[in-house]
């Protein structure tokens, strides 16, 4: 029998974020599901007992610690909180401006910081708890006309891993999610925005690019569904992963970097081993 938990999940009115509010439900959690427009909330997970819907703007302090003092206040604590809220910006990183890049690290890397530094001292004071953050395929890898995007969740990935270790002996656990494409919204107008400073020498790329995304939005290979179930099948694990790739294109991405990593440190093994003072 699954032991009931309180799972926190930012960025549920739309997209993954839904799928695993309803996913958490339907195993017989609490869930306290939050985003910016709580209405949209509302009407994406419907009616529940089980759950709350709270307003949160990641990317603001306050909300985050008001989030989480009413999920306290109805539910009394947290067990598992899911950095799921996101947004792309994509283009090449001349044509995007720095107001776009700073935005997209706000949502996709100080946004999950402020939230975390919320939800810590509850699970800290508990003595346990789980911490899933949703990363990317380009949080493993670099790409193209992803520079914003993959700045941020390789950011996202390096405070992770980092985090881990820290809160740990607090019986915390923490778990990166690395999914490919999978069939949401986040093509979709509402979830990305591209870059307007649009320069000449980067048209036939651009378009490229724009044409692969427009017929990918709605025929992603990934099931949200079976993604969300994975990650409620991980958090119940008594020693869950650290990361979990998901989807046969992410693992394909994430084997290619392990071979490219391998080639660049054969490449200059002699030279990179003699970088020590000589006695």
């Amino acid at each position: 029998m699954v032991r009931e938990k309180v799972w926190f999940i930012t960025g549920t009115g739309r997209g993954m974020g839904k799928i695993i509010v309803k996913a958490a439900l339907n195993a017989g959690h609490k869930v306290v599901a939050t985003g910016r427009n709580t209405d949209a909330v509302a009407k994406a997970i419907g009616d529940s007992e089980n759950a709350l819907v709270v307003k949160l703007d990641v990317t603001r302090p306050d909300d985050a610690q008001s989030a989480v003092k009413a999920a306290i206040d109805r539910f009394g604590t947290i067990d598992v909180l899911v950095n799921n809220a996101a947004q792309f910006y994509g283009g090449f990183f001349e044509e995007l401006t720095p107001v776009q890049i700073d935005e997209q690290l706000h949502v996709s890397l100080i946004g999950p910081m402020n939230v975390t530094r919320a939800v810590l001292p509850v699970m800290r004071k508990q003595r346990t708890g789980h911490i899933v953050s949703i990363s990317s395929g380009a949080g493993i890898s670099g790409f193209e006309f992803n520079s914003a995007y993959s700045a941020s969740k390789f950011a996202l990935e390096g405070w992770m891993e980092s985090l881990s270790p820290e809160i740990a002996p607090f019986g915390i656990h923490t778990t990166i999610v690395n999914p490919g494409f999978f069939r949401t919204e986040f093509l979709t107008e509402s979830s990305s925005t591209y870059a307007k400073n649009l320069l000449e020498d980067y048209e036939d790329r651009r378009a490229s690019f724009l044409s692969f995304f427009k017929e990918q939005n709605g025929q992603q290979s990934g099931d949200p569904t079976k993604l969300a179930n994975a990650i409620l099948k991980i958090v119940s694990e008594i020693d869950p992963p650290k990361r979990f790739i998901g989807g046969a294109d992410a693992m394909g991405i994430a084997e290619q970097k392990i071979v490219d990593l391998q080639a660049q440190v054969n490449a200059y093994r002699e030279l990179s081993s003699a970088m020590a003072y000589e006695d």
